[in-house]
Formats: C-alpha cells, structure tokens, sequence
C-alpha cells in the first residue's frame, strides 16, 4: 500500500488501512531511537518547518528531533518572535515559507481549520500540529501506537477519555482513530464538558467516574482546557478534582491489566493523582517516546509522496513530449535508481 495523502490535517478522512500503514510505519522508525547513533539519511537535504502559533514543549520538540533523526534541517519558528508580531497574516506568513521550497511545514494555530486554509492555498505539504479545539492527529496516532504495544489488537477494546472532552482536539482525533480501529470509546467527565453530539459517533457518555470505568482497558486522562473556556464549566477545581481525578482508589474499577494514558501536560492533584501517574500503569513517559516514531513516520512518508509525485510529473511530461512525433526519447526520472524503500530504516 501507499500513502496518497498529500497534507495530513486530521484522522476524519483517512481509512482503517491507511491509519495502520502510518502506524506500522511508526512501529519500524521506532527502533532509530533505541539505537546508539540516532540518525539516518532518509530525509538529507529536506527542511521541515515547524510553525508554531501556541506553546508547545512536547510536540514542538518531537517534531524537531523526528525531522533531525531523518536527517532533515529543521527549522523552529515561534509567533512571538516572528513578523506576526507587525501585523502579518497567517496566510502571508505561510506563502512566504513555502516560497524558500521546504519539503514540509508543521503548524499548530488556535484557529480551528488554519492547516486545512494553508494546505488548500499553498503548494507544500502541511501537517497538523494541533488546531484550535479540532484535531491533533499525530497525538492520535501515538496514543494509539502505544495502545496497541500494550494491548494487541485494538479491535474490541474499551478506551476511556476523561475531562474536557468539550475542549479537547486530542480527545476528538482519538474518538475518530479509536473507532475507526473498532475500539469501544466511553467518555466521562462533567455533563457541561461532555458535548452531546459526540453520541452520533457511536460513543458512551458517562458523567460518574467510576462507572465508566468499569472494566476498561485503557484509561486517557485529559488535562482541563483553562484557556479555551470562555465560561464557568463546573463550581471549582477542587470540586472537579473530587468528582474525576483519576485515584488510586478509581483504578480499582478497571481492568487489572488497565494501562493510563495521558498526552500532557499533566495538573497533578487536578486530573490525575501522582501516584497514578507515576504508578506502574502509567505508560505517559512511551507515549512521548513514540511521538517521535510517529512524526518519523508522517514526514518520511508525506516528503516520498511529494518526490514521487515530482516523478510521476516528469515521466509524463516526457512521454508527452515523445508522442508529439520528435526523435527525443523521455529521459528516466532521477528517482528510478532510488525508490522508496519498503522499510525506511533500511537506507
């Protein structure tokens, strides 16, 4: 199989093949890592940018070190230090770094859509790294990477998100990548945070913590979205934590094997007690791990299809030349001696 997708701006849209093509792909850059030089030549010569409008620790730097470990030049850009800051557009920010021809650029926007704008009117190809309340795909990705490390198949699985459900693009690209995979979704949290629409996608809704914990096999804790609330959600904090934050006392509810997921940052004492994430259940720290196989995977197999796409162009516009009755036969792509491996790791 190959990837056709030319942006990657969310999991709505993408097949049950597709997601596990990524994943599998992922699963083999996983082993770069592990390894005493981390680094292969994949990517040499490409430039990633990494476009950022909202702070980030985790994803930012994931992305940056997934780009050096393919041994792509990445290249960090901050609104706050760029001519944001005098007045200039998102759009006219983005034409400006496509202009200097990368092979790719990341963008996280408040803006629910701001990928889907940029990829719609601009040649280079945009991934997804968090808009507004919609998606976060690669987030998705990796959660569900390390589900299935823990677990098997996700076929069949229980899957509980518990939070700011209404707030959260994380929770929203797992429900579509979860169930896509066939995986059971319940989501617990107040009934103010549990947006009612999201039954259409064949989830449950549970606003006690305990039962909907009963017998799931994974738990995603999901920090409260402070700054998108426009609104009082619920009394106070500490009677949220009450109600659910995840205790030791509410594993007991789960399944004995439960792992606890968590994509960060974590409000200790609020959503989730440290001795539950710091517990033997947690599995936060290898969520992380496997951000970067993930945004591996996604640059890796974005940047080939737009070289195979280069191909493609320049095999046509050969064999178009040819059949106009010169004597000029179409020259090779410079790609025919080089194609993509199956398994990127090898090169």
């Amino acid at each position: 199989m190959t990837f056709s997708q030319r942006h990657f701006l969310g999991i709505e849209g993408l097949s049950r093949d597709e997601l596990l093509f990524v994943l599998n792909t992922a699963e083999s850059f996983r082993e770069i890592s592990e390894r005493e030089v981390k680094k292969v030549p994949t990517l040499r010569g490409k430039t990633i940018i990494n476009l950022f409008y909202e702070s980030s620790t985790r994803t930012r730097s994931s992305f940056e070190i997934a780009a050096k470990r393919l041994s792509a030049d990445a290249i960090n850009i901050s609104a706050s230090t760029s001519s944001v800051n005098k007045g200039e557009t998102l759009m006219d920010t983005a034409r400006n770094l496509c202009a200097m021809r990368p092979a790719a650029l990341v963008l996280r926007h408040p803006a629910s859509g701001a990928p889907h704008l940029l990829a719609r009117l601009n040649q280079c190809p945009v991934i997804n790294a968090g808009d507004g309340t919609h998606e976060h795909p690669t987030q998705a990705l990796l959660d569900v990477m390390t589900i299935r490390e823990h677990l098997g198949d996700i076929y069949g699985k229980t899957v509980a998100i518990v939070g700011d459900i209404l707030h959260s693009r994380v929770a929203r690209s797992n429900i579509l990548a979860l169930t896509t995979l066939g995986a059971q979704v319940r989501l617990i949290g107040p009934p103010t945070l549990l947006p009612p629409e999201f039954s259409r996608w064949g989830v449950e809704r549970h606003t006690d913590l305990r039962a909907g914990l009963a017998g799931v096999d994974a738990i995603m804790m999901l920090r409260l979205q402070r700054e998108r609330q426009t609104r009082n959600f619920f009394p106070s904090l500490d009677e949220y934590a009450r109600r659910f934050c995840l205790t030791v006392e509410a594993l007991k509810e789960a399944k004995p094997n439960v792992i606890i997921l968590h994509p960060g940052p974590m409000n200790r004492g609020v959503e989730i007690d440290s001795r539950v994430a710091d517990g033997p259940y947690s599995v936060i720290l290898e969520q992380v791990t496997n951000g970067v196989a993930v945004r591996m995977a996604v640059l890796y197999l974005l940047t080939t299809q737009e070289r195979l796409a280069t191909q493609d162009q320049s095999v046509a516009h050969g064999q178009a030349v040819g059949q106009e009755g010169s004597d000029v036969q179409a020259e090779p792509s410079a790609w025919d001696e080089h194609t993509v491996p199956k398994r990127a790791v090898g090169q």
